[in-house]
């Protein structure tokens, strides 16, 4: 079961922008993610959601979409997410977040996926723009942006081939996700 979900949970890039993710399952993908570990046990991590769509347009305005087709601005109108979470550290908690980001996040998307979602993970941020159009005060740091919706794509996963790590897409529209193998990845059993 855990496979599954790990296999459905793709970055997805695109979505139907006309299905909302309800509020009541953004919180409990939040919930979800507030189970996990932290370290020291601080808890750091603060979460924004946004979900109308004036407010969603303006946060998908900050963000890079993919950096691997150098062609594609990001999705359009119609195919954008139809919901935000902003994972932000709070400074007055701690200075620095260790695994904490990647654990909530690996765990909000498997939810997501769980309830039929998907989403995708944001670093490259106009992280200015960003805190200035939410009104994010100074202490909360902007990590990360994690955009959901329901997908509107076909992502699959394929062998690396001549070393290659380029995700790309087909005259279909599938977007191709080459993973390195188990082999590769083991670098010795003692």
């Amino acid at each position: 079961m855990l496979q599954e979900l790990i296999l459905k949970n793709r970055s997805y890039r695109r979505f139907f922008q006309d299905k909302p993710v309800p509020l009541e399952v953004l919180r409990k993908l939040i919930e979800q993610a507030s189970f996990t570990p932290s370290g020291a046990n601080r808890q750091p991590l603060k979460y924004i959601i946004t979900e109308n769509s004036k407010t969603n347009e303006d946060v998908y305005k900050t963000l890079k979409w993919a950096a691997y087709l150098p062609d594609w601005d990001g999705p359009q109108d119609g195919e954008r997410p139809s919901a935000y979470i902003l994972v932000l550290g709070d400074t007055t908690i701690a200075s620095e977040y260790y695994a904490d980001p990647g654990i909530v996040m690996q765990t909000i998307l498997l939810g997501a996926v769980e309830e039929g979602y998907g989403g995708c993970i944001f670093a490259s941020i106009d992280r200015d723009a960003l805190r200035e159009i939410l009104a994010i005060p100074e202490e909360l740091k902007i990590l990360y942006v994690l955009a959901l919706g329901k997908p509107k794509e076909r992502v699959v996963l394929e062998e690396i081939k001549n070393g290659d790590v380029k995700y790309w897409r087909d005259s279909t529209g599938t977007h191709h996700v080459p993973k390195r193998g188990v082999d590769e990845l083991i670098a010795g059993i003692r």
